[in-house]
């Protein structure tokens, strides 16, 4: 594997050329110990700390497989066993005084890991898209799966992901538990739409979004069927209506108990509001997790990961490998910040020109990233002027690095590389 900086540019060579990791875990999480890594190569966490037991648990809602290795490599514990606190202390008790416990990420792991906590054992992470050791072998089943996760954990080759802390947990679940709730809401007034469009009825005219406009909907279509249909979305809308209100209330009051000072520093993106706030705050957690702005980007899905060897580029990698909510939350503020913004709806012009709109769209979004990591690392609010000028800088030496017709492409790629890997916007 190459050790040389993950660079990526678009064929055009106008949109973002950075250091861009597949992902980017925090040093220094609950039981995380040493890291392997290094500036500019594959910035993957790998957990190095030696220990005289190491045990690798293939983790299912009602049972799971334990295997427990040596420093020599040999097995002294391989079973299967009911998922329990009480299964677990048990089998590890003659172990525990020098033992790691590794796990892979799964929706499962919560207990074992305030466990561990409660028990003072380093716990690890595994990250799920990184274990191609496992997914990739001829055969797969959980006793192969337990050994496996033991070996890589003694040999240093375990990628690990970040431990979130129990206190926030339910908070943050809670706030994805919104959005889910927000797409079920979108799809009940998408079917509203729809059997409009069926029969083919004028068109509606007023947002269904809001509660006011909702009267009388259901008369508007001549069946009785479809008229009890849309009774049916339009109540289910009303109650979700509702309880997302009291939601989000209790979000906004557990936030500004955890963070509030953070909370509305990310209340200052313009258009961002309390929600995109919220889920940047419990997306991200800690700033301080991510040494760099380029691992933080990448953690956002907001970069592509280059697939090299031999100096012949494959194309890209790693797409799923990151925080999908945080892909989210900045395409989202990418477009609201816009809105009712004229200088910035001239940027965004200027570099649909240049782009196209869904490439321009994603530079925002990218350069907004980088403004949050910056002004939450500085303790700063969002300077709207500033970022505008940052993108209006960057989109002119792209430009100028691929529009004058004596450069030959490969210096143009070099000398994009080179600012894009010393300069900071």
């Amino acid at each position: 594997m190459s050790t040389e900086p993950a660079l990526w540019a678009s064929a055009a060579g106008g949109l973002i050329l950075m250091e861009a990791p597949s992902s980017a875990y925090p040093r220094g999480t609950a039981g995380a110990g040493q890291t392997t890594s290094r500036r500019g190569g594959d910035l993957r966490r790998f957990y190095t700390r030696p220990h005289h037991f190491y045990g690798g648990i293939d983790l299912h809602a009602r049972s799971m497989y334990v295997c427990i290795l040596n420093r020599d490599g040999e097995i002294v514990v391989h079973r299967n066993m009911k998922a329990s606190p009480d299964a677990l202390r048990q089998v590890i008790a003659p172990y525990r005084d020098d033992l790691v416990v590794a796990v892979e990420c799964l929706f499962t792991w919560y207990w074992l890991a305030d466990l561990c906590a409660q028990e003072g054992i380093p716990f690890v992470l595994g990250h799920a898209l990184y274990m191609k050791a496992i997914h990739g072998g001829k055969a797969k089943h959980d006793t192969i799966e337990a050994h496996t996760i033991a070996v890589l954990l003694r040999g240093g080759m375990r990628p690990h992901a970040y431990v979130y802390p129990a206190e926030r947990r339910a908070t943050r679940d809670l706030l994805r538990r919104r959005m889910s709730l927000m797409r079920q809401r979108a799809a009940l007034l998408t079917h509203v739409q729809h059997t409009n469009s069926q029969d083919k009825r004028p068109e509606i005219g007023k947002k269904l979004a809001y509660k006011a406009n909702r009267e009388g909907g259901a008369a508007r279509f001549p069946e009785p069927a479809v008229q009890h249909s849309i009774e049916v979305d339009l109540a289910l809308l009303n109650a979700y209506d509702r309880l997302l209100t009291e939601l989000e209330r209790s979000l906004v009051n557990t936030a500004t108990t955890h963070k509030a000072q953070i909370f509305y520093r990310l209340r200052s993106i313009p258009g961002g509001g309390k929600i995109l706030a919220l889920v940047l705050l419990y997306a991200i957690h800690h700033i301080h997790r991510f040494p760099r702005v380029q691992e933080f980007v990448s953690s956002g899905r907001l970069v592509k990961g280059a697939k090299e060897s031999a100096g012949k580029r494959y194309g890209t990698s790693g797409t799923q490998i990151g925080n999908a909510y945080l892909t989210w939350a900045f395409s989202e503020a990418a477009v609201r910040c816009l809105r009712a913004n004229p200088a910035g709806q001239t940027s965004l012009a200027r570099l649909e020109k240049q782009h196209g709109q869904g490439k321009a769209l994603t530079i925002l979004a990218h350069q907004l990233a980088r403004a949050v990591y910056d002004m939450w690392r500085r303790d700063t609010v969002f300077d709207l002027d500033k970022f505008l000028q940052c993108i209006m800088e960057r989109s002119g030496r792209a430009r100028r690095l691929t529009g004058h017709p004596g450069d030959q492409p490969g210096n143009r790629v070099l000398a994009w590389r080179i600012r894009c890997v010393v300069e900071r916007v």
